[in-house]
């Protein structure tokens, strides 16, 4: 079963934003998508050290 889904309203740097998009379509991927696989591995790393 998947994991459920919140909705979330965040405020972030433009340039960021722009940066995080780029990389989301080089990934084909949607802009939630890309930043969930981000901070999945973010959250990994910090249990694994």
């Amino acid at each position: 079963m998947k994991p459920l889904k919140e909705k979330i309203s965040i405020t972030i740097d433009s340039d960021l934003l722009a940066e995080l998009k780029a990389e989301a379509d080089k990934d084909d991927r949607s802009l939630s998508q890309f930043i969930n696989l981000i901070l999945r591995k973010f959250i990994k790393s910090k249990k694994d050290d």
